[in-house]
């Protein structure tokens, strides 16, 4: 006669533990999706965005479509949650550099156009994930943006939004001459410290929606000091010609 075990509870639970932690993904794989996602595709929806604005559009609706699907499986649902809170930023930068970009008062509230449904979602703890990447994209943007203001780079681009890409180069180098001021010093010894702060108190946190907004605040500033560092670095080219 063949004796069966039936599984007791703690097997059974063990084995679901197991099961689940190999489902899930780490969190730091969030925190390099989020920094890839804040970062890389910018530089495609820049050029579209001023060629095609309609088509950017576009996009934004696939973004949606897709990060629907991945919600729908279980496997999949916080890389769904995180590409629908990519969607959104998506969405907003179509919307404000296709036909409001000469309006830099408005950019903020432009991307801040999801932080209801945002802020609904948070509350109902569901997409927390995606709702992470966002928060984080917006408090960088927020940042960026404060820092234009406080250099006094409001009035270039005001015109550079509205120049050709060959008139908006002498702007540009006007522009990039408010970095090398104490202002800009000042701003930027308050701003940085700031940004990396929130990044490292989110990626002390256990949940993947942390290390979603800190990979999305840590990008911004990433690009941001590299934007910087080549701008003050051909400002100096330029003058020792």
């Amino acid at each position: 006669m063949v004796v069966t075990s039936r599984p007791t509870a703690d097997t059974l639970v063990r084995l679901l533990s197991r099961d689940m932690a190999l489902s899930t993904p780490r969190p730091w794989v969030k925190l390099w999706a989020a920094a890839f996602l804040v970062s890389v595709p910018v530089f495609v929806q820049a050029p579209l965005v001023r060629l095609c604005p309609e088509a950017s559009l576009l996009i934004s609706l696939i973004w949606f479509a897709i990060a629907g699907l991945l919600q729908r499986q279980p496997r999949w649902q916080s890389w769904g949650d995180l590409l629908q809170g990519f969607a959104w930023s998506w969405l907003a930068g179509s919307i404000y550099w296709g036909w409001l970009r000469w309006e830099p008062y408005l950019h903020l509230p432009v991307e801040a156009i999801a932080l209801p449904l945002v802020i609904v979602g948070l509350r109902r703890q569901q997409g927390l994930v995606g709702h992470g990447f966002y928060l984080g994209s917006l408090i960088g943007t927020a940042v960026t943006d404060g820092y234009f203001y406080w250099i006094g780079a409001v009035p270039f681009w005001r015109e550079i939004a509205r120049s050709s890409p060959t008139e908006a180069l002498p702007l540009v180098q006007q522009a990039i001459a408010c970095l090398q001021s104490p202002t800009a010093l000042v701003g930027a010894i308050v701003l940085i410290p700031l940004l990396c702060g929130a990044g490292v108190w989110a990626l002390r946190q256990p949940r993947p929606a942390h290390w979603a907004f800190a990979g999305a605040v840590l990008g911004t500033l990433l690009v941001d000091a590299l934007f910087g560092l080549v701008a003050v670095s051909d400002r100096l080219s330029l003058t020792q010609l």
